[in-house]
């Protein structure tokens, strides 16, 4: 059953890496494949399986393609309006270094969007912001991609941490305190990393300072700020203070290499206040509403919340009715940001329609990549085929299952394109693992705050991920290009993770 369950991420593996299959392609044949082993194979009925598939597809649709089309169309409307350009004169004022605008953009201003909604809206807006700075658009996907992981477990105010903690019935201060911990190593050293992907070792020439600011910048005030808030301020404490940081750093020692100058900024530029508020207004508007309908003001998202719809899809045991959350969903909030600030930057009702139709015909291949993975996820977890290649990963451990316990949670987040589906769908096997090896209540909690840190090493290599970024910034059929440098920067830090919580359990 181990090699069944498993046929569905073996051949995406393969489709991407090897025979270099646009997702597009590859992700609806993966659903095929996990349809019918879990038809066949696992006994699931027919009808679960195809109630399954439905639900999965209406998952990918809301919030997740909610999310993208949002946060495209806010960036094309802003590039519509000469806004963008305006946000690339003054980054450049900041700095005209692409690699000091990589760490700025992709990692603290990337660190904040994915703290405050998660759902892709990091790599979706930190990747096309640095396309118009002038990086690559593959580089500036792989970029965000690897920024985004390390910050995955923070993801939409905490969800994943909060959610495993109610999940495994853990204290949430202790599960977010050893995330972060555990994570340390990983936060540290991606700022080097999205270096790395923009252009090789040489890129790091001048920049250890500032990488180093924007590891510790983070790293330090989120694992402060897990021990004594809780995840729901951690990461948003953390990306505020190494994009601070960051900044500050650049204009007291600005950095000057011909080599990585911004192409054809405007030395002379100057801009009102006015202008500067009402080109960046889509991103202020973004992070006033995540904010105000966030578990930071309770009466606000609790009247916002309320406006919800149930339905229920799966037919199989255990169905639950999927909700639909209308008013707190990041789509929702991106998209009415965008429309606000595209009228008080004197966009009409025909640009805006004409924008959000050219966003949505460029975005038709991560529909089907979106709604093909997640469908295959549903179908893979309810059939039992995740927990099928778990439990023989964990049968064959023993002892040593926790240093394979990040291993487990990554390979959820790999299915999922989710922290907290992975949370989800493997912190009982995690915790039910951790006792199994007779470990006490504080290596059990370490062990599934393992599965929370390996989910982000696995959201490197996600399909969804991957797809998003590459919708972000049109570069379609890129995504084994992508894939290939993900793998790489994934085996290490899921080495370095394991060995981080096996060895670090006998410090509980």
């Amino acid at each position: 059953m181990f090699i069944q369950g498993l046929a569905p991420i073996l051949w995406l593996i393969v489709a991407l890496s090897v025979l270099k299959l646009p997702a597009w392609k590859a992700c609806p044949v993966a659903l095929i494949i996990a349809f019918m082993i879990a038809w066949q194979s696992f006994d699931m009925p027919l009808q679960d399986v195809l109630t399954g598939t439905i639900e999965g597809a209406a998952m990918a649709v809301w919030p997740i393609l909610g999310v993208i089309v949002s946060a495209i169309f806010a960036y094309n409307l802003t590039v519509q309006t000469g806004g963008m350009e305006k946000i690339k004169d003054m980054l450049s004022s900041v700095s005209t270094d692409k690699r000091m605008l990589i760490l700025i953009i992709g990692w603290g201003f990337g660190a904040f969007l994915e703290c405050m909604s998660g759902f892709g809206t990091a790599v979706a807006i930190g990747a096309s912001m640095l396309v118009t700075v002038g990086v690559t658009p593959v580089n500036a996907v792989i970029a965000c991609l690897v920024s985004n992981a390390a910050m995955s477990s923070f993801g939409s105010v905490g969800l994943p941490l909060t959610t495993l903690a109610k999940l495994t019935n853990f204290d949430p201060l202790q599960i977010a305190t050893y995330t972060t911990v555990q994570l340390g190593a990983m936060v540290i050293l991606m700022p080097f990393i999205m270096l790395v992907a923009f252009g090789g070792f040489k890129c790091l020439k001048g920049m250890i300072p500032a990488c180093l600011i924007g590891g510790f910048g983070f790293c330090i005030p989120s694992v402060i700020g897990a021990a004594t808030m809780g995840a729901d301020l951690a990461g948003i404490a953390g990306a505020v203070f190494a994009m601070a940081s960051l900044v500050v750093y650049a204009k007291k020692f600005p950095i000057k290499d011909p080599e990585y100058e911004i192409d054809d900024y405007n030395e002379n530029f100057s801009i009102t206040p006015g202008e500067a508020v009402k080109a960046w207004l889509p991103f202020i508007l973004i992070f006033i509403f995540l904010m105000l309908s966030s578990k930071m003001f309770p009466p606000i998202q609790s009247v916002l919340a309320s406006v919800k719809t149930s339905v229920m899809i799966y037919t199989g045991k255990d169905a639950a009715p999927l909700t639909f959350q209308w008013l707190t969903a990041p789509g929702t909030l991106i998209f009415i940001s965008a429309i606000i600030a595209g009228f008080v930057n004197k966009a009409t009702v025909g640009d805006m329609l004409n924008v959000l139709n050219r966003t949505f015909k460029t975005l038709i291949p991560t529909f089907i990549t979106i709604i093909t993975i997640i469908a295959t996820a549903r179908i893979m977890g309810y059939s039992g085929m995740t927990m099928a290649v778990a439990n023989a990963t964990v049968s064959a451990t023993g002892d040593f299952y926790p240093f394979i316990s990040p291993l487990i949670g990554s390979i959820g987040a790999f299915i999922t394109g989710s922290a907290t589906s992975s949370c989800v769908l493997l912190s009982k096997l995690q915790v039910d693992s951790a006792v199994a090896i007779g470990a006490n209540e504080a290596v059990q909690a370490w062990i599934a705050a393992a599965n929370a840190a390996g989910s982000c090493v696995g959201k490197i290599i996600s399909p969804q991920s991957i797809a998003i970024g590459a919708a972000a910034v049109g570069a379609f059929g890129v995504e084994s290009q992508i894939m290939k440098f993900a793998v790489k920067v994934y085996l290490p830090f899921i080495i370095i993770m394991g060995c981080v919580v096996y060895f670090g359990q006998a410090f509980l």
